[in-house]
């Protein structure tokens, strides 16, 4: 599954240091407002112990974890929306992306200039809040005005009318899209608008090192994940032995960017299950609540479209029982059909036919 997430925030704010730490790409990361003019793209690996686990069995050819695509989008200010900056350019980019990470400056550096001279992190969050919104008003502003003449014509398309209508009702009272509730009906309709602020946030404190082990002030009643964009650039050029001494050093278990990936994969509202054998061990990305034939699909079209079954497993089952043989031997290597919903973590076989 080809899923993006745009990472935003002001300029300055750590932005494109946080993405070339996540992406080890060579991404500027000026000391200037706009130093990333055009979005910058890195495909990540989401971390899980259960890969390694299932290759120690299996000591297949290859190991291949799931991904999720990061973009890096340029710092937006005050007035993108009009056009200030470079505008609404880089709304557009956002707009192509699945879901957003917000990137918030806590930390303190006279060295790095914030666009606007003090660091606030809520009045920030609050500043890339209302231009998010005030591109959804233009955007609703414009259905609206489309749909009042196609009612005219077919009253068939009274129900979006309606809908569009409350959509810019509550994005001019200052509330982002997606806290609108709509009922299961009206969700197509919504999501046909493609709004910005319906879109999955997660927000990212990037603050002091001495931060790290804080609790950063919420946002919209939100907890921000703390990461240290800086100390993230540096894990990024050591080896595997002394990024784990330098952590352990900063009473941390793990890199912010594992947790990162993670959450923004849960953000996405997905899940993995694996494939596994002398090949390679993979996992494979589904959305929760996905169907066996969906999950064969990710594989290759043809299994979706000639699905008959799958033998899944469980990855406890899978790794208690010592594997596919162990499995099948006591019985828990299950024949599913069409209509079994794919568990995290499953290890699935599929059979097919076209």
């Amino acid at each position: 599954m080809a899923l993006s997430i745009g990472i935003v925030g002001l300029p300055n704010v750590g932005k494109s240091t946080l993405f070339t730490a996540l992406t080890k790409a060579q991404v500027e990361a000026a000391n200037y407002p706009f130093a990333t003019i055009e979005p910058n793209i890195g495909v990540v690996a989401v971390p899980d112990a259960r890969l390694q686990v299932l290759a120690d069995m299996v000591n297949p050819a290859r190991v291949m974890p799931a991904t999720v695509e990061f973009a890096d989008i340029a710092g937006l200010v005050k007035g993108a929306h009009d056009g200030a900056g470079l505008g609404n350019q880089f709304l557009a980019n956002i707009r192509e992306t699945d879901a957003i990470v917000e990137v918030v400056r806590y930390f303190n550096d006279d060295n790095i200039i914030h666009v606007d001279g003090r660091v606030d992190p809520i009045d920030d969050a609050e500043t890339i809040k209302l231009e998010l919104i005030f591109a959804d008003i233009a955007t609703m502003e414009k259905a609206v005005a489309r749909l009042e003449k196609e009612v005219k014509k077919d009253k068939k398309h009274a129900s979006e009318l309606d809908l569009a209508r409350r959509v810019l009702a509550h994005l001019e009272d200052g509330h982002r899209a997606r806290s609108l509730d709509v009922s299961a009906d009206e969700a197509p309709l919504m999501n046909g608008f493609q709004l910005l602020t319906t879109k999955p946030l997660l927000y990212v404190a990037n603050v002091d090192e001495d931060g790290l082990s804080a609790t950063p002030a919420a946002i919209d009643g939100v907890t921000p994940l703390p990461i240290c964009a800086k100390v993230e650039s540096e894990l990024a050029e050591m080896d595997a032995e002394d990024a784990a001494e330098y952590l352990a050093d900063l009473g941390q278990s793990e890199s912010g960017l594992a947790r990162l990936a993670r959450e923004a994969y849960r953000l996405l509202g997905l899940q993995s299950y694996f494939t596994a054998g002398p090949k390679e061990v993979r996992a494979w990305t589904v959305p929760i609540g996905a169907k066996a034939p969906q999950a064969a699909g990710v594989i290759h079209s043809d299994f979706e479209r000639g699905f008959i079954k799958a033998e899944v497993v469980s990855y406890d089952d899978y790794v208690t029982l010592g594997g596919e043989k162990g499995a099948r031997d006591a019985g828990r290597l299950r024949l599913e059909g069409k209509d079994y919903v794919v568990q995290d973590g499953d290890i699935m076989h599929f059979k097919f036919n076209v």
